[in-house]
């Protein structure tokens, strides 16, 4: 699944509200110390927020990675190689007008004649390509498992998750429900679609279900517009049908639009070149990722990319749901069979039922020198204690490729709420962090948002993997690793991380205890490569 945020990650007034209204989990903040480095006391402004993740922690005081500076001072006048970053998501809007001049085209591939002209087992694949075709929405791994039936792997543990996923959906179901039962209340008795804080107020009535009404879009319209809510809403709203519909619905069949045999590795004939997918906006996360990496920088539209240097390959390969191995695996070995250096991969699921089949795919990446980049996952889990697919590690045993980073999320405010509440962590089986929350990039149909998560921090890394493998292409996916991991900055102020919220040392969180800083990892690939 593209690790996006999933409700409820919302607006301090909506969670009030859903506080209020019953049976969501809330989680008090924990009194937080202050650390001994300087804090951001002042809210970023705007236009600092927007790209708080190229910032410097000494200058800025907040955890960024130095990459306007490396740009002003390493880099100006710097010859560097065009590098080739893989796009393994749910599509990529390659016509958004902050995108579609970095996108990667085919140079082998003649477009539009239905020909296999670079013969690489796929027709017209001019900018990348999309192994989902025309399908949009997929069940969880969990949900396949259960589906198949009680003699498949992990059908016990998958059963007990998704009966325990399916209730606790059904408190937000009521919660939604409550809401929009209230909106259509006020709608009729004002008489009018929109209304404002005030008209709610003027509201004087006998009757329970409309005072009841008047009292949640008073909390909600305290905090902020009808339109912000209403954007709010209908995100939820998305997730919740979603989820119900789709993702945890057993009965359900993704796939059969595909045509393709999703357990059958061999089956390769299927897909098409339609690398955005067959509804724009479902390319949402994935156009987001691309423009993390590579949205054109100082163009004054939306926000900048980290690196310059690159082409975006965009393969399509995750679906609203979770993602199948047979998928992930064929992106990557397409990926690294068409030039990529660096591919990223925003998405994950905690089941996975043909998991050596991207093992494999890890692995040949890293016998033809490619960094895969992936995101640790939004669940606040220890990864040390939890499998996330992929990774590079499972059940703690010896890594088995070192081409890949797992990255988890930082926040903009630095000191003890760094690490985003929802990454998840790992001494062994996280690599570094860098910025993931509160990242204004691309989104489609020439738009620009705000999105949170382990996905966005990866791009971030990987832009930095980039811009190593562009400015010192001798340098090979292990050194980049390697240099990435040794030259982020070392913090071991104490951080909240976990289900529980509690309290740790920065340095415990993950592998190498840093956080990624693009200047510091230029000069040691400068250094290294002179050896």
């Amino acid at each position: 699944m593209n690790l996006r945020i999933k409700p409820l990650y919302l607006s301090a007034a909506m969670a009030l509200v859903l506080a209020g209204c019953g049976s969501a989990k809330m989680v008090s903040a924990p009194v937080e110390s202050i650390d001994k480095m300087p804090l951001k006391t002042t809210p970023l402004a705007e236009k600092d927020l927007q790209r708080w993740s190229h910032l410097d922690l000494v200058k800025d005081t907040v955890p960024g990675m130095s990459v306007d500076k490396a740009y002003a001072e390493l880099l100006k006048g710097k010859k560097f190689t065009k590098v080739i970053v893989g796009i393994v998501d749910s599509g990529v809007d390659i016509n958004h007008e902050d995108l579609k001049s970095v996108i990667w085209t085919n140079p082998k591939e003649i477009a539009g004649n239905k020909i296999d002209d670079d013969k690489n087992g796929y027709v017209d694949d001019i900018h990348g390509w999309n192994f989902l075709g025309d399908a949009v929405h997929e069940q969880l791994e969990m949900t396949r498992i259960v589906k198949k039936g009680p003699s498949t792997p992990d059908y016990t543990e998958a059963k007990a998750k998704l009966e325990e996923e399916l209730q606790g959906l059904q408190g937000q179901k009521q919660q939604l429900d409550m809401i929009l039962n209230a909106d259509k209340a006020i709608k009729t008795h004002l008489k009018k679609e929109d209304y404002t804080l005030e008209d709610v107020k003027k509201i004087e009535t006998t009757d329970q279900s409309l005072l009841q009404a008047k009292m949640i879009y008073s909390q909600i319209l305290a905090g902020m517009t009808k339109a912000e809510f209403d954007k709010e809403i209908v995100d939820f709203k998305d997730h919740v049908y979603g989820q119900l519909n789709y993702n945890l619905n057993i009965d359900y069949d993704g796939r059969k639009i595909v045509g393709d045999n999703p357990n059958d590795i061999r089956d390769t004939k299927y897909g098409n070149n339609n690398v955005v997918g067959p509804e724009p906006k479902e390319a949402k996360h994935g156009t987001h990722v691309a423009g993390i990496v590579a949205q054109v920088r100082g163009n004054k539209k939306g926000g900048d990319g980290v690196a310059n240097t690159v082409e975006i390959m965009a393969v399509r390969a995750v679906p609203n749901g979770d993602e199948y191995d047979k998928d992930i695996a064929l992106g990557i070995r397409y990926a690294v069979d068409n030039g990529a250096k660096v591919i990223n991969g925003s998405f994950g699921k905690y089941f996975s039922q043909n998991k050596e089949w991207v093992i494999d795919a890890i692995k040949y990446a890293e016998s033809k020198d490619v960094l895969l980049v992936i995101a640790a996952g939004n669940e606040s889990y220890d990864l040390d204690t939890r499998n996330k697919y992929p990774n590079d590690t499972y059940d703690n045993s010896p890594e088995f490729a070192k081409n890949v980073l797992i990255i988890g999320a930082l926040s903009p405010e630095y000191g003890s709420k760094m690490v985003a509440g929802f990454s998840n962590y790992g001494k062994n089986n996280v690599d570094i962090f860098s910025p993931g929350d509160k990242i204004y990039a691309t989104t489609p149909l020439n738009t620009y948002e705000y999105l949170q998560g382990t996905s966005m921090a990866s791009p971030n890394a990987a832009g930095v993997a980039a811009l190593i493998r562009s400015y010192y292409p001798s340098l090979t996916a292990v050194q980049v690793k390697k240099i990435i991991m040794d030259s982020g900055i070392s913090l071991s102020n104490s951080v909240t991380v976990g289900e529980d919220k509690h309290k740790t040392s920065f340095a415990e969180t993950s592998k190498s205890g840093k956080i990624v800083n693009a200047y510091n990892a230029l000069l040691l690939a400068e250094k290294t490569a002179k050896k």
